[in-house]
This record gives C-alpha cells, sequence and structure tokens, in this order.
C-alpha cells in the first residue's frame, strides 16, 4: 500500500499545479485518508491573493452542496433517536403546501431529490444577493422563502419518488425539519451532534466566525478576461437570523480538508470516530445506497442516494462522492467504502474538475493505471484534437477548441466565421468520429491520428492538416 499512497502523492504534487493553471484556480488544499486518519494532506497557491498568503490543509473553505451529506447524517440520527420517521410527510413539520394531496412528498423523497419539484433556484437568488447582485426577489426569512416555495405549484413536473431533481430548496426544508424537531438552530443542531464528536472544532455555518479565522479564503470570482475579482463570503450570518438558520443547510457548511478528513474517517469506519459511534451503520448504508438512478454513465449503474451520488462499478466497487459550489468557493468529498479511502478537496473558486482528479487518484488507490479512468482518456484525446487546421497550402483554415469540455469546430473566413459542436458518436471518442448538425443534417467529421503524432481531420469534401 506505501506504494500506491507514494504514486498517489506525487500524481498530485504533478498534476495539481497544471489543473490550477488551466482552470484558473488561486488556491487548492486536499487530504487523503484511510480508516485509520491521514495519509497525505497538502495546500497550493493562494488562499488570498492580494496578501500572497498560502493555502493550507487548514484553511477554511466554503464547502457548498458538499454540506447535503451533513444534513443527510443529522436527519438520520433524528431517525435513529425515533423522532422522525423517512415515510413521514414533509408537511407534518414545516409549512409546505404544494404538492399532491394523495401522494405527499417525505421525508425520504427530499433526501433523494425526488419530490417531483425541478430546481427553483433559492441558491441562486441568495448566492447571488451575498455577492451584490441582488435579484429583487425576497429571501431574507422563514416566511420569505415559504412563500417563495408553496407559489410554485404549477411548476410540479411528477409525484414524489419518480424523478431526480437536484433541489436545493429541498435541503433547506430538512434543515428545518432538524431545527423545528430537534428545537435549536438548524446550525447549533449540526454543530453539537455532528462537528464537536467528531472534532472539527473549527468548521462552522457562522460568517462571522470564518471571518475571524486567520487561516480562511478570500473567495474569488472569475471575470471575462480572466482576472481574480476578490468577493464577500456569500451566506448571510446565520446568528443573525437564527429562525432563518436552515437557509445554510444545502450549501453553507466551512471547513478545511484537515477536519474533513474526520468526517471522512468517520464514514469509513461506519458511524464510528475516535470510539464513539456518531450515525449507526445501517444509516450510513441507506445513506450509501442509490434510490434514484441517473442515465447509464461510464462506470454503469449510478444515481443519487441520501445526500451523496453514487456509482456502483468503479472498477468493480462502490464510489460515493458529492461535489459543492457556492460559485466562489468549492470542494469535493469522495469514498470508497469497501477499501476504507477517502479525499477531501478544495478551492477558493470554481472551475477544478474534481470528479476526474478525485476518479484518478481514487484509481490510483487501487492499484490502477490512471490511463484507465475514462475522464483522463476523454481529455488526453480531446487534446490531442484540439488545435489549427490548414487544406492544401493553406487555403481553407478550421480550429478545433475545448470550451467548457465539449470540442467546437471553428471556421473563419473573410466573410465570416461559424462555430459548431462536434457531437461524438461514442462516448469515449474512440472511434475518432464526431458529426455537426446543421437545419436536421448531420454532416460528419473524421479524424485520423497516425503513429507519428500527426492529425487529419476530414470534413464533407476537405481534408485539413493539424498544424499546431
Amino acid at each position: 500500500m506505501s506504494r500506491e499512497i507514494d504514486r498517489v502523492k506525487g500524481y498530485v504534487e504533478r498534476e495539481v499545479p497544471k489543473l490550477m493553471k488551466s482552470f484558473k484556480v488561486p488556491g487548492f488544499s486536499i487530504s487523503i485518508v484511510d480508516k485509520s486518519g491521514i495519509l497525505y494532506c497538502e495546500g497550493f497557491g493562494y488562499r488570498d491573493l492580494e496578501r500572497a498568503l498560502p493555502a493550507t490543509p487548514n484553511t477554511l473553505y466554503g464547502l457548498g452542496s458538499t454540506t447535503k451529506s451533513f444534513v443527510a447524517l443529522s436527519i438520520m440520527q433524528l431517525v435513529e433517536s425515533g423522532k422522525i420517521s423517512l415515510d413521514d410527510p414533509v408537511s407534518n413539520y414545516v409549512p409546505l403546501k404544494i404538492g399532491f394531496k394523495d401522494k405527499p412528498i417525505r421525508i425520504r423523497h427530499l433526501l433523494s431529490h425526488t419530490s417531483g419539484i425541478p430546481d427553483l433556484g433559492t441558491s441562486t437568488i441568495i448566492l447571488q444577493s451575498g455577492m451584490g447582485f441582488h435579484m429583487g426577489i425576497p429571501m431574507a426569512s422563514v416566511n420569505d422563502f415559504y412563500r417563495f416555495v408553496n407559489g410554485a405549484q404549477n411548476e410540479i413536473v411528477d409525484e414524489p419518488g419518480r424523478r431526480y431533481f437536484y433541489l436545493n430548496a429541498g435541503y433547506r426544508m430538512l434543515g428545518h425539519i432538524i431545527q423545528n424537531v430537534s428545537g435549536m438552530p438548524f446550525h447549533v443542531y449540526v454543530t453539537e451532534n455532528v462537528l464537536k464528536p467528531l472534532k472539527m472544532f473549527r468548521s462552522t455555518f457562522v460568517k462571522s466566525v470564518f471571518e475571524r479565522d486567520p487561516d480562511r479564503i478570500t473567495p474569488y470570482r472569475v471575470d471575462e478576461s480572466g482576472r481574480f475579482i476578490p468577493t464577500p463570503y456569500p451566506y448571510p450570518n446565520v446568528e443573525d437570523n437564527p429562525e432563518f438558520s436552515f437557509i445554510s443547510a444545502p450549501g453553507g457548511l466551512i471547513s478545511s480538508v484537515t477536519e474533513l478528513s474526520n468526517y471522512l474517517v468517520a464514514n469509513l469506519n461506519w458511524g464510528v470516530f475516535d470510539g464513539r459511534r456518531v450515525i449507526g451503520r445501517e444509516s450510513l448504508e441507506e445513506m450509501f445506497k442509490i434510490h434514484i438512478e441517473f442515465p447509464r454513465g461510464l462506470y454503469g449503474r449510478h444515481g443519487y442516494g441520501y445526500g451523496w451520488s453514487v456509482i456502483e462499478g468503479f472498477f468493480g466497487t462502490k464510489l460515493v462522492s458529492h461535489g459543492g459550489s457556492i460559485l466562489v468557493s468549492t470542494s469535493h468529498l469522495s469514498l470508497l467504502p469497501e477499501y476504507g479511502f477517502g479525499i477531501a478537496m478544495a478551492s477558493n473558486s470554481a472551475g477544478f474538475p474534481y470528479d476526474e482528479f478525485a476518479q484518478t487518484l481514487h484509481a490510483i488507490l487501487l492499484g490502477r493505471d490512471p490511463e484507465e479512468v475514462p475522464y483522463v482518456r476523454v481529455r488526453r484525446k480531446m487534446n490531442m484534437l484540439c488545435g489549427h487546421y490548414s487544406t492544401y497550402m493553406g487555403v481553407d483554415n478550421a480550429e478545433v477548441v475545448n470550451r467548457g469540455g465539449m470540442l467546437y469546430l471553428v471556421q473563419k473566413g473573410v466573410f465570416g466565421s461559424i462555430t459548431m459542436p462536434l457531437i461524438p458518436e461514442d462516448d469515449l471518442m474512440e472511434s475518432n468520429r464526431f458529426y455537426v448538425y446543421s437545419n436536421g443534417v448531420r454532416m460528419p467529421v473524421e479524424f485520423v491520428i497516425y503513429s507519428d503524432g500527426r492529425v487529419d481531420m476530414y470534413i464533407e469534401r476537405d481534408r485539413f492538416h493539424k498544424v499546431m
């Protein structure tokens, strides 16, 4: 196993700086654990560009939606204590008034994003307002929140349990259930019953506590010119309005990868940390189970559990993970429960390719070659195909570019330019065949890659040669 740890450490040290440059990430922290604790942790880049302060494993980041597994765990604690049931209608505990009377939205539906309600944009409203881009929609109180949600009856797409719609408002309602059932503000319950037992003493939902901590990030957004623009931490200070503490339930937790390591260790030990049981094994198994399936992916069956995404066939084992973003700070947690490995990552901007990177690191820990990871193979193929192309004697020219993980064909001429997505015929781009789509007609585009590294592109009558 020491060989795999050395390999994964070397891979992180080589690849993270490249990814930070490519995806415009000022600061990044990572921790890799097994059941016994931290195997490797490090910080890269700047937690604060203006003061040239380094990111460390102890730097506090805004986690975003990785908070959801903490919410789900808190709900399962209340289930274990007999205070609620997963089958209880949500309206038993909070003033949710929409849905189907004969088929109510139940707690389990909110946990698995299967309420039938599509995204209502509550986090967009709250986060943009916190960064100074107020949308004009009232969202400052419990009453504002439920007025907004209860006005969305006509938005409901299906009865509960049938379709997956990622719903931040649903996790806010779960936070409100925790608050009402426990008799304490949401953030206080999670702090007392999850964070403190896991010795996550610097982790917090309280903005003022975050702002007083000396090792914390400056959040950044990237403008159109690529400049890093410092922004405020976008969630409001929950202590100022404890009745609306659950505003932070979908994504308001603040933590470091060092303290998140304790959380991962507890999950890998099936709910036990430092000799103390925080949650039962059966509850975690339920959280790690697929409750709604996604369209078939690169590894076969995958879907959403309770607060976690789940891939069942990741190199023969189950991979449990979740990413999170508050637009100006992001994070990712992942675990291999059967093998006892976990990874926590965070950065102070958006854009880092967490899923791809986590899967690559887990593959290395399993003794696999990184090239076996589909994301790695796809990215390498895309990099190989991107570039400038010309026909014979440079009469016609084109460019293949990667924009947001999609290849585009850009053709420019004296009479204008056109940009078209290159749609692959197979998911892993192994055939090197694509097509562009115009006015209902598919036009094939084929690449030929030669053993000496040359690349040709064929479009209709034209043969293009990659020149750079």
